[in-house]
C-alpha cells in the first residue's frame, strides 16, 4: 500500500508572517489595544496549545480582521522538496483553508505534486475535527498508520491525526510553531524547525 504524506498550508508550506503581522497591525486598528500588546497574547495562547488569533480576539473584545492572502509566499525550498518527496510517496493536503484551495495551489506553483486535495472550506469540515482527516484518508484509501500528518499547529494538526492513529510531524514555524509539546498525550513521531529539513523516511520508512 502507498504512503502517504498529508500536509498543512499556511505556516507548514507558506510563510504567512508578513500576513499575520498585517493582520495584527489591521486587528487593532482604532482600538486601544497596541499591536505589540495584541502579538504577546497571541503568543502567550499559541503556548498553550490553543488557536491564539483567536483567543487574543476574545481577551481584547476586537472583531476578526481580513486575512491578506496577498502577502503570502512559499518558504524557501518547498518545491523542491515536494517534487523530491513525490517521487517516494503519495502526497495530499489537509487544510482550513476557503474555497478555492485548488486554484491558490496553481499560483503557488505546486498543485501538481498533490494526488488529494482537502480543504475546509471545499468539504464542510474543519481541523480540529478529525473528520477531516477521515475524508482525506478515505479518498486516498490509505490507513491511518500508512500516513503521516505535517503541520505547525498542534491542537488542529498533531493532536486530530494522532487520534486517528496516524504519524505526526510538528514543524515549529509560525505563531502554531510557539506551542508546547510537554501538554501532548502522546509525542509527535518528529519536531522539525524547518518543513525542508524534515527525514520522511525516519516516520513513512521506505516507498512502497
Amino acid at each position: 500500500m502507498k504512503k502517504w504524506a498529508f500536509f498543512d498550508l499556511g505556516s507548514t508550506l507558506v510563510d504567512e508572517s508578513e500576513c499575520e503581522r498585517v493582520r495584527i497591525r489591521n486587528t487593532v486598528s482604532g482600538s486601544s489595544v497596541s499591536a505589540e500588546a495584541f502579538d504577546r497574547a497571541f503568543r502567550r495562547f499559541c503556548a498553550q496549545n490553543q488557536n491564539g488569533y483567536a483567543s487574543a480576539l476574545e481577551y481584547f473584545h476586537l472583531p476578526k480582521a481580513p486575512w491578506p492572502d496577498e502577502l503570502e509566499k512559499l518558504y524557501p525550498g518547498v518545491p523542491e522538496m515536494l517534487e523530491n518527496l513525490s517521487k517516494r510517496y503519495a502526497l495530499g493536503i489537509i487544510a482550513n483553508q476557503k474555497a478555492g484551495l485548488e486554484a491558490r495551489l496553481n499560483r503557488f506553483g505546486i498543485r501538481t505534486f498533490f494526488r488529494i486535495i482537502v480543504g475546509s472550506g471545499d468539504v464542510g469540515a474543519a481541523k480540529p475535527d478529525p473528520e477531516i482527516f477521515r475524508h482525506a484518508l478515505h479518498l486516498a484509501g490509505c490507513r491511518a498508520g500508512d500516513a503521516v500528518m505535517v503541520g505547525d499547529r498542534l491542537d488542529n494538526d498533531v493532536i486530530p491525526a494522532q487520534q486517528l492513529g496516524m504519524r505526526t510531524v510538528w514543524v515549529r514555524q509560525g505563531y502554531g510553531g510557539l506551542g508546547n509539546p510537554d501538554l501532548l498525550e502522546k509525542p509527535c513521531d518528529i519536531i522539525a524547525d524547518s518543513v525542508t529539513e524534515i527525514d520522511f523516511s525516519a516516520v513513512l520508512g521506505g516507498a512502497v
